[in-house]
Order: structure tokens, then C-alpha cells, then sequence
């Protein structure tokens, strides 16, 4: 066949392909296809398996090797709650007027999440920080160390700081990840000096608060009660907080808000405590004490009718204040120093002798269990109860008495007799005097809604044994019936005791809450709780209630006879070591006598005896009470002007409104 070259023009000219492919020679067949070599192929296989590989390797990386780095970027890169600080209720006393009130305030605190986790980085936040804030570097840093790991939420780093401060935090947040503020609030207690030990204080929680409230919701930048209504009432006080909910980026960065949850504010307290005779009982003792030289005194005033407390009187006292606004060293060092003892709350947690105040018990106890009767007379003795070799005396010396005028002349003799026996009279013996001095509530927690109560002691035969190594005597008795010896009760029994003389022998737990107002605006009423009534006959109540107001009319007390009221009481002198120095001068008392409103008890320490020092002080407070309450008013726009600024956005509560009893 003769060669010829292949012309592609000529050769697809006026045929379609596929007639050219049908009729092409083997020759011009090989022109058309050329096949691939195998290892095209494996080399595109392996491609695909590299790429693969590779893929899946990276997926791994990030996911498992690298999860947690991101996935601590991704939460960064999210939804962030700024706490909103709840309104802590407020509190008032039975009138309305504020007695403390919430001022804004702003903290700054450390976000342990935002905190960089490279330690370089962190300590430069930390060197940033403390010079903005004032702070050594070193504590800043210590404190984001301690934090940065194991800490949920939020750690407090300064409270309470000042406006440039906070707007410099805001200004350089970029700078600054892992530093932020939070609005709250500070308690300002109205006349901190007369009202401390009655509402105490609230304070940063600390470590083991938190862990002891851990189910409760509290974070460590939170408030929480310490002494007093701020710690009995926490709870109903305590609001529940609300957040501000913003996008940030990984850097902590705001991108974008998304929502608030405002917070719920607490519940507000109305006290029972009247605030214009808890100022007058103190200034009244205040003036006692400069009078006799002494710098301690406590009072407390119930409403027999029901139990509340009508006002409960420490002095010296202390500032509260001081506690809410972060107290420093110097001034608490200051305040435990003091041989005084400013915290301490005598009222309520402390015990005294109560020397002659215990007669009105001891006599109910007698004619109750017929150890005499209302006509029983008994010998004065010149003076002097002699019992083999030891002497009794009385303070002074005392003719013939019937259990009225006893109780009205304070006679020792006559309860000697009746307590411990003498010649004809058996004597009731500490087991039965016990028993009636707890019936009146002596010798055991009253059950007062603040902390720290004291019990008292009113001992036994066994008590003794245990305690001293020693069989008791008929002399312990003796001393036992005119609230000497180991007998010991607190300011609050004392007044809550008598409270029940005056009411016909009904006791009362006394309480300093008589009103909730909750945060949705109902009104809870506290109701009065007898702890027990009808243990004392109306007949043998009368004649101790008689002894009393004698001893207004012509017994120990009888300055109290001007009053525009009819009062009834009972003087006291308890010793506490030898001297005229080393005794404690008592007053309690209740008034009107025939429809009582009020009972209180006085105590000067080591001021003398009650006669010189707690009956004027109760007969200058009792003829304000009820003469017209001079100056009330006057007092009671002077609290509320001061307090202007505070509650010009604060309206009072509707309780507020009511009318002073």
C-alpha cells in the first residue's frame, strides 16, 4: 500500500466522527488514542489518601488534642452574666421612720475565667490594676493566684471604691481581662450608736460563711448579715439577685447585649422598737452615767400585752457603720480593747445578780404553794436572821411585814424566811423557788429574735454538787431568795418576767419584729407566742402585783408617785463584791398599773443602788412617755432630714403611714 500522509482537514471533511471512526484504518487508529500508564493512576489513589489523612489528623488535633483550649475560647466567646446586686430590704422601726437604709456603691472584682492564662500576661493585669486601684501589686497578684483556677463566678478584690476608680476600669477594660466591677450597695445605719446592738451589721461573706450557705446561692462578692436583725432575718432581708446577660468575645470584649434579669429586692422590717423611747432611754442613762462615774448600763422595754419589744438599750455601744463600710484595724482593735466592751450586748447576753428584783417571784412562789398566805406576817428580827453561827442581815432593819409590804420595803428578813425557812415557817427550799423562778422565765433562753442570748442561772442542789464540790446549804437558799449567790439572769428576762406580773401571768416570747413587707408588696403581721400562760393564779398575781405599786406609794421607789401614770415596781441592789462600788442598782417596773403598756427593766452597773440610779432613770422616761412625748416630733424630723439624700429615691413603706402608738 503506498505511504501517504494524513491530512485531518481532508480527513473529517463531509462525514461526522463517528463515520470517520467506523471507517479509519489501524494506522490512523493509533493516531487517535493514546493509553495511560498505570501509575497515573496510583499516584492520583495516594493523593486522595494523603489529603484525607491529613484532614482527619487536623479534625483530631482540634478536637481532641486541642478540645479544652477551645472550648475555654469558645465559652469566653459567649453569653456573660454581670451580677445585678439585689436591694437589700430595709428596716423601720414601728413608726416607719428608717433606721438603715442601702447606698449605692460599686466593687471591683476579678473574673477568674477572663484572667489570661499566661502568668506574664496576668501579672501585667495585676500591676494595672493595683495602680489604678490604689492596691499593692503584690496583694492583687496574690489574690488573682489564689483565684485564678479553682473559682467560680466572681472574687471581690476592693469594695466600695470611688468614681474615678470605677471609670478608669471602664476605660482600659480592653487592658484589663479578668477586672470588672459590680454595682451594690452599703448599709447606712441611722444612729449606729443607739441601734447596733439591736440590728448589728452585714458584712462581705467570707470564705467559711460562703461554705456554710453553699446551697443558698451566695457568691463570694456578696453582703451577708453578721450580729443582730441582719443576721436573725437574712433570709427575709436578702433579695434574690438579677444579671445582665452581653455577648464578648474570647478577649472579653462586650459585642452585644442580649437581656436583663432584674433582681428581686429583699423584704422590708418593721421593728417593734420604738424609736423615740430607745433614744430617750438612752439619753437617760448616758446622764446617769456621767452623774455616778460608771460607763456601762443596759434597758429593755416590752409590751406586756404582747411581747414586743418596745426598746432594748446597750451602753457603751459602738458605730455599726464602721462594720458595713469595711472597718479597719486600727478602730477594731480599738473596739475589742476596750475594757468596756462595746459589742457586747448587755441586754441580752448578759448575767447579773438580780438582787432584790427576784422578791415578787419568790413571793408568788410562797403563796402558791402555801408557804404563807397574803395575811402571813413575819418578824423583822431587829434586823438580823441568826442561823447557829452565821448572821443574816437585812439592809436595814424592818418591823413586822405581811408579803405586800415586803415586797414594797425590799425586807431581806421576810424572804430569808420564805425562802430558805426560819422558826415556824418551812421556807420553800431552792428545788421549789427553782421551779417558780423558771415558770417566770428566769434561767433559760427567752427566745429573742437576734443571736447571742445568754441563759442565765438559776441553780439547785445538784447544780452545786456538780459544780463546786459542795452539799448546798440553807444559806445558799437565803441567798438565793433575794437573787444573790450563784442566782444570775439577764436584763431581757428580768423585764420580760415582770412583763408577765404586769399582764396577770401570761409569758411571752419577746420579739423585735412586728411586720414583714414582703417585696411584692402584701404585708406579713408577726404574731405574739405565748411560751406560757395559767401557771399562776389570778389571786396570788394580784397580791405581788400590789406589793409593787406599794412600794411606789410608800416603799423604796417612791419618786415614781409625780408620774402622770400610776407605775408599779420593784428596786434591786445585787452585790457583786465588796464595796458600795461593787454593786449593780436595778429597777423594774410596769405601767399604767391598772391597763399596763409597758415593763421595762433597768440596769447600772456598778453604779450604786437602783434606788439612786435606775429609778431616775426610769422616772425621767416614764414622764416623757406619758407627759406628752416632748421633742418626739422634733427628733423624728431631725432623723428623716439626714436621711433625705439617702431615701429620695427610697419611698418609704406603706407601714410607714401609720400613726406613733
Amino acid at each position: 500500500m503506498a505511504k501517504r500522509k494524513l491530512n485531518f482537514k481532508q480527513l473529517f471533511s463531509g462525514m461526522e466522527i463517528e463515520d470517520y471512526v467506523l471507517t479509519a484504518t489501524e494506522k490512523e487508529a493509533a493516531h487517535m488514542e493514546k493509553p495511560l500508564n498505570k501509575s497515573w493512576f496510583d499516584f492520583l489513589w495516594w493523593f486522595i489518601v494523603a489529603v484525607i489523612a491529613l484532614l482527619g489528623s487536623r479534625v483530631f488535633f482540634l478536637s481532641v488534642i486541642k478540645g479544652a483550649y477551645y472550648q475555654d475560647i469558645a465559652n469566653g466567646n459567649s453569653i456573660r452574666s454581670i451580677v445585678i446586686k439585689a436591694p437589700r430590704g430595709r428596716i423601720f422601726d414601728r413608726s416607719g421612720i428608717p433606721l438603715v437604709n442601702n447606698i449605692p456603691s460599686i466593687d471591683a472584682v476579678i473574673v477568674p475565667s477572663q484572667i489570661p492564662k499566661d502568668s506574664t500576661a496576668a501579672k501585667q493585669v495585676a500591676a494595672k490594676a493595683a495602680s489604678i486601684l490604689g492596691m499593692d501589686e503584690a496583694d492583687v497578684w496574690a489574690k488573682i493566684e489564689s483565684n485564678i483556677s479553682n473559682t467560680p463566678g466572681s472574687v471581690l478584690l476592693k469594695n466600695n471604691i470611688n468614681q474615678d476608680e470605677s471609670l478608669t476600669l471602664l476605660e482600659k477594660n480592653e487592658n484589663l481581662p479578668g477586672i470588672s466591677i459590680e454595682k451594690t450597695a452599703i448599709r447606712n445605719y441611722v444612729d449606729g450608736q443607739i441601734y447596733s446592738h439591736i440590728l448589728g451589721y452585714e458584712g462581705k461573706i467570707t470564705p467559711d460563711e460562703l461554705n456554710q450557705n453553699k446551697d443558698k446561692g451566695y457568691v463570694l462578692t456578696d453582703y451577708i448579715g453578721k450580729q443582730g436583725i441582719e443576721k436573725s432575718y437574712e433570709q427575709t432581708l436578702r433579695g434574690t439577685n438579677g444579671a445582665d446577660q452581653v455577648e464578648v468575645d474570647s478577649m472579653g470584649n462586650t459585642k452585644r447585649e442580649i437581656g436583663i434579669i432584674n433582681p428581686k429586692p429583699g423584704n422590708d422590717l418593721l421593728l417593734s422598737i420604738d424609736a423615740g423611747l430607745q433614744r430617750k432611754l438612752y439619753d437617760s442613762l448616758i446622764g446617769i452615767l456621767q452623774k455616778t462615774q460608771t460607763r456601762s448600763a443596759a434597758a429593755v422595754a416590752i409590751d406586756p400585752r404582747n411581747g414586743q419589744v418596745l426598746a432594748l438599750v446597750n451602753i457603751p455601744s459602738y458605730d455599726n457603720n464602721l462594720f458595713a463600710q469595711k472597718i479597719s484595724a486600727d478602730d477594731y482593735n480599738k473596739l475589742i480593747q476596750d475594757p468596756n466592751k462595746p459589742l457586747f450586748n448587755r441586754a441580752v447576753s448578759g448575767e447579773y445578780p438580780p438582787g432584790s428584783t427576784i422578791k415578787p417571784a419568790i413571793a408568788a412562789a410562797a403563796l402558791s404553794e402555801g408557804v404563807i398566805t397574803p395575811s402571813t406576817i413575819i418578824d423583822g428580827l431587829g434586823g438580823t436572821l441568826h442561823l447557829g453561827s452565821y448572821s443574816f442581815g437585812d439592809w436595814t432593819t424592818h418591823g413586822p411585814s405581811d408579803v405586800r409590804t415586803a415586797i414594797a420595803q425590799s425586807n431581806d428578813i421576810f424572804f430569808y424566811t420564805i425562802g430558805g425557812g426560819y422558826g415556824s415557817i418551812q421556807g420553800l427550799g431552792m428545788s421549789r423557788m427553782k421551779k417558780w423562778d423558771n415558770l417566770f422565765g428566769l434561767g433559760s433562753p427567752t427566745g429573742i429574735d437576734i443571736p447571742g442570748e445568754a441563759s442565765g442561772l438559776i441553780p439547785d442542789e445538784q447544780w452545786k454538787q456538780n459544780k463546786i464540790g459542795e452539799k448546798w446549804s440553807v444559806g445558799n437558799s437565803y441567798h438565793a431568795a433575794i437573787g444573790q449567790g450563784y442566782v444570775t439572769v439577764t436584763p431581757l428576762q428580768l423585764a420580760n418576767y415582770i412583763a408577765s406580773v404586769a399582764n396577770g401571768g401570761t409569758l411571752f416570747r419577746p420579739h423585735l419584729i412586728s411586720q414583714i413587707k414582703n417585696s411584692d408588696g402584701s404585708v406579713t403581721n408577726v404574731q405574739p407566742e405565748i411560751i406560757r400562760n395559767n401557771f399562776i393564779s389570778s389571786d396570788v398575781i394580784q397580791v405581788v402585783r400590789e406589793g409593787m405599786r406599794q412600794t411606789v406609794v410608800g416603799g423604796t421607789a417612791q419618786p415614781l408617785k409625780t408620774l402622770p401614770v400610776d407605775v408599779a415596781g420593784k428596786t434591786g441592789t445585787a452585790q457583786f463584791g465588796v464595796g458600795a462600788s461593787q454593786t449593780h442598782g436595778w429597777f423594774v417596773s410596769f405601767a399604767p398599773y391598772d391597763n399596763p403598756v409597758i415593763a421595762m427593766a433597768v440596769l447600772v452597773e456598778g453604779g450604786g443602788e437602783g434606788f439612786t440610779n435606775a429609778v431616775p432613770v426610769t422616772k425621767e422616761t416614764y414622764q416623757w412617755y406619758f407627759g406628752g412625748r416632748p421633742d418626739d416630733g422634733a427628733a423624728q424630723s431631725q432623723d428623716q432630714s439626714q436621711n433625705k439624700q439617702v431615701n429620695q429615691n427610697n419611698p418609704e413603706p406603706a407601714f410607714a403611714k401609720k400613726k406613733k402608738n
